[in-house]
């Protein structure tokens, strides 16, 4: 059993991971880059920019010192998000303890290296870290409020699956182990991207026919990639594939849907970005999702519609009629 754990990131989930944590009675402290905005999530016991109207533990510690939070450490948490965690670890890399595992709770693949967060954190903290990946249909809210969710932890070492799985279960939450790391990453990136396009699809009222279509379509074009870049088949129907796709294509709270929605409704990308404060990761997943179709060959029909939609200026009503023009396949 984990004694001291760390958490780094003062967003949604590691708020409410940090708040799981202090009522299983294990010690938990958070630590987030911006000091003053940890000081005023500590001051009001409140995560107000992310996590707003969910009282804080009293046991919750708040450590902005970069050697501190590590120090005493036998877990840490990483929940930065994908795209600016190579800044952040570079940035926490000399105190970091090799032999302490890290749980990443990251969603997305790095633009430019195409790494997933396992991989990212292996690239700038060393080839022989102890890594596991927890995922799943985890809605920060829904957690916070505790109904009934599970999860999934991906780790080659069955035994400290095992350990983390027992780490973060609860009587509300119930966590499985897998030891498919690539696959369990690659599908709680990639259902960003049609996270996207279920809220557009939702945005212009185009019927439950569509959202039928695009789920059952979009899951096959994420099996194929997965399939390609080494991952196990049955991965994408699990928790990490299957099941946060639907929740994340489904959720009104979803960040992701909720941009792609107001893309359906008619703001441009830059319009709906705007309207949120918080990170849109499928944006970026987006990037990376199209140029590893080029690299491994593989068709993805809707994710190159999104980003056509978002980086070229596609309308989403040609966008849609170019998908539907497709030559007549097989299923």
């Amino acid at each position: 059993m984990f004694k001291n754990i760390s958490i780094i990131g003062d967003g949604a989930m590691g708020t409410v991971l940090a708040m799981l944590l202090c009522e299983k009675n294990m010690p938990a402290r958070m630590w987030g880059y911006d000091r003053r905005q940890l000081k005023q999530i500590e001051s009001g016991r409140e995560n107000k920019k992310f996590l707003p109207g969910y009282k804080l533990p009293e046991t919750l510690v708040f450590e902005s010192d970069d050697e501190r939070i590590m120090a005493g450490a036998d877990l840490i948490v990483s929940a930065v998000p994908c795209q600016f965690m190579r800044q952040i670890w570079g940035r926490l890399k000399n105190h970091f303890p090799k032999d302490v595992p890290i749980v990443s709770v990251a969603k997305g693949i790095e633009n430019d290296t195409l790494l997933c967060p396992s991989q990212i954190l292996a690239d700038v903290l060393g080839e022989d870290i102890k890594c596991v990946v927890l995922s799943g249909p985890t809605i920060s809210d829904e957690l916070a409020r505790k109904l009934p969710a599970t999860a999934t932890v991906a780790c080659s070492d069955e035994q400290l699956a095992k350990e983390v799985q027992y780490t973060f279960s609860t009587n509300w939450l119930r966590v499985y182990t897998n030891t498919d790391i690539i696959g369990v990453e690659l599908a709680g990136a990639m259902k960003n991207v049609i996270a996207i396009a279920a809220g557009i699809v939702e945005g212009m009222g185009a019927g439950n026919n569509a959202k039928a279509a695009l789920l059952s379509r979009g899951l096959a074009e994420i099996t194929r990639l997965g399939i390609a870049c080494g991952a196990r088949p049955q991965t994408f129907a699990g928790l990490s594939g299957l099941g946060d796709l639907v929740t994340t294509c489904i959720s009104p709270s979803g960040r992701n849907r909720s941009f792609g929605e107001r893309i359906g409704k008619g703001q441009t990308a830059e319009q709906a970005q705007q309207a949120t404060e918080s990170v849109i990761e499928g944006i970026a997943t987006c990037e990376s999702v199209v140029a590893l179709g080029r690299q491994y060959n593989v068709e993805m029909p809707i994710t190159r519609a999104i980003y056509e939609i978002l980086f070229e200026g596609k309308s989403v009503q040609a966008a849609i009629a170019d998908l539907m023009k497709r030559q007549l396949k097989a299923e």
